[in-house]
């Protein structure tokens, strides 16, 4: 069994290389894990093309709110699985499968045939491998970050767990140099035939690499002693959540923790980066390019606010990245606006748009899966200026009214969807078409200008939003660890961290934009940020316990609390 480091030389010794390889080993296999799961995000286009193609309208709602699932909405039934696995067989073993099983099915994805070779069978195929890979996603993180908690000297956990909590934004970086590399290096056409298939077939030497480098570890020493002592527990999700005492640790510490940690990761890394393509029209190449920039600036700082939370706690390093994005989103979304269209700007100033509609027709299009219909003439007219990042103000008109966008003096009528039958697709084309005229001639761009881009200053507001994503991303390993016992640590912190990053953060870019289309402005989707942002600042304030003093290994029963202050317990 390895051996306990003494907790009186843990905070003066250096590193050593046993503990070098554990890090090594953990974070290489998680950064590998977000690097499959990113792929079918980024490249969700050349899928859609390939494993769609004949799927018949009420097919492909199933398939695409599956695939949907897989990405978010699974991941917590994941940490419920690998997270009972991991409290009853074993920390190492259970993140090796969740790894397997993530690599496996993502090098088969590059493989499967099209829609056009095997039918229904690809979509199907499809929407297996990415509910596989939801849950071993869903299983990785806890497994790898207890991991490394349990190896890590006492007054050191924040600082070595720190180095996973990197996992996620490298593995972003990794596929986007990846897919940015190949969309460079070849024709377009050679990417949408077969090039997008390399970054999936790719990962299979990545797994094996990950999967040799994690056999040369060893189990963690919290769980080899608690299991022969047989103090380990028989019923992890029961003991966990059944039992009040710990069910309000993880209520705890996801309202006063993981929502907030999520929306902020989610809002300055995801949501920042739709914000620029979709709302300020900057093409897709540039806004990678910028994100990625500011990405590596940033990542830095994941490690610095873990190692800083080891000397003055985790608590005030999360709640200030909370408090701080609550406070800032609105100016610094603002300045980027400014910074990289300066022309969208001076039009949502100078040219006020009006829809006048029908309260009752205008639906709150909350739409997740992209599947859901919007056919009122107030949901077409309203999508179309949110989707074109026109703010607007809303003006209430009798029932039976068709609803109208006015700009300065010309006014375009929308139309119903559904009354339209079959001419409703032309009608969109007609409608569309006389708006997009309309708006253009009162100065709202069609894309960004580069000329007129200020990408030095946009890629330090980005950078900004990514150290806010440092400050509460970079000590939650440990705050979760340390707010669980060994005997359901890994089911315990596992399931708050995704329900609080698969759903909270997760729902973020369709939230922010069914906000902004129900009250026409561009910046009112970063409410959904703020909010839960600043609930969780004040929840965790309240409620949230400062663990950085906990001794891990204290409700072992040869191990007294002597470096638990009572002051810490819930």
């Amino acid at each position: 069994m390895p051996t306990r480091i003494p907790r009186s030389d843990a905070e003066v010794r250096p590193m050593t290389a046993e503990e070098r390889k554990v890090i090594l080993a953990s974070s290489l296999g998680t950064v590998f894990e977000w690097y499959d799961f990113y792929l079918a995000g980024s490249l969700a286009a050349n899928i859609s093309a390939n494993f769609f193609s004949g799927v018949n309208p009420t097919a492909g709602f199933i398939f695409t709110l599956l695939g949907f699932a897989a990405g978010f909405a699974v991941r917590p039934f994941g940490a419920l699985f690998f997270g009972r696995l991991g409290d009853m067989v074993g920390r190492k073993y259970t993140f090796l499968v969740t790894m397997t099983i993530m690599g496996i099915s993502t090098f088969v994805v590059g493989l499967l045939p099209g829609y056009a070779a095997i039918g229904i069978l690809s979509p199907v195929a499809f929407i297996v491998c990415r509910l596989l890979q939801g849950l071993a996603l869903g299983g990785e993180y806890g497994g790898a970050a207890t991991y490394i908690a349990e190896h890590a000297p006492h007054g050191r956990r924040g600082f070595y767990t720190s180095w996973i909590q990197t996992t996620a934004t490298v593995g972003l970086f990794v596929s986007l140099l990846v897919i940015l590399g190949l969309r460079l290096s070849m024709e377009p056409a050679a990417f949408a035939a077969w090039g997008w298939r390399v970054p999936f077939l790719a990962s299979i030497v990545l797994l094996g690499v990950s999967i040799w480098i994690r056999l040369q570890l060893s189990e963690s020493p919290a769980f080899l002693k608690m299991k022969q002592e047989g103090t380990h527990s028989k019923a992890p999700l029961s003991e966990a959540f059944g039992r009040w005492d710990n069910a309000k640790v993880a209520i705890i510490a996801l309202l006063g923790g993981t929502a907030g940690q999520a929306v902020v990761w989610y809002c300055g890394q995801f949501y920042a980066l739709f914000f620029l393509t979709q709302t300020l029209k900057m093409d897709g190449t540039t806004a990678n390019i910028a994100i990625a920039v500011s990405l590596l600036i940033g990542t830095p700082c994941f490690v610095f606010f873990g190692w800083l939370s080891d000397k003055i706690g985790r608590k005030p390093i999360i709640m200030a990245g909370c408090l701080l994005a609550a406070l800032t989103y609105f100016p610094l979304f603002g300045m980027l606006t400014n910074a990289v269209n300066p022309a969208l700007e001076k039009a949502l100033e100078n040219s006020p748009v009006t829809v006048v509609a029908n309260p009752a027709e205008c639906s709150f299009q909350f739409n997740p899966t992209g599947t859901a219909s919007f056919t009122t003439s107030c949901d077409i007219a309203k999508s179309f200026l949110a989707t074109n990042a026109v703010n607007y103000t809303n003006v209430a008109a009798p029932a039976g009214t068709i609803a109208s966008i006015k700009i300065g003096d010309k006014v375009v009528e929308s139309f119903d969807k559904k009354a339209a039958g079959a001419e409703g697709a032309a009608k969109l084309a007609a409608f569309s078409k006389a708006a997009t005229e309309a708006i253009r001639a009162a100065g709202y761009p069609a894309a960004t200008d580069p000329a007129r881009t200020n990408l030095p200053l946009t890629i330090a507001i980005l950078t900004v939003l990514v150290i806010y994503v440092t400050m509460v991303y970079g000590p939650i390993a440990a705050l979760l660890v340390e707010l669980f016992p060994t005997r359901i640590r890994y089911t315990g912190m596992s399931l708050p961290y995704h329900i609080g990053n698969g759903w909270f953060g997760g729902f973020l870019p369709p939230t922010a934009f069914a906000i902004v289309a129900a009250t026409g402005n561009i910046y009112s989707g970063l409410w959904y940020p703020i909010v839960i942002a600043a609930g969780t600042f004040v929840l965790g304030m309240i409620f949230l316990p400062e663990t950085k003093d906990r001794d891990i290994f204290a409700d072992d029963p040869l191990e007294a609390p002597h470096t638990r202050p009572a002051s810490a317990d819930i």
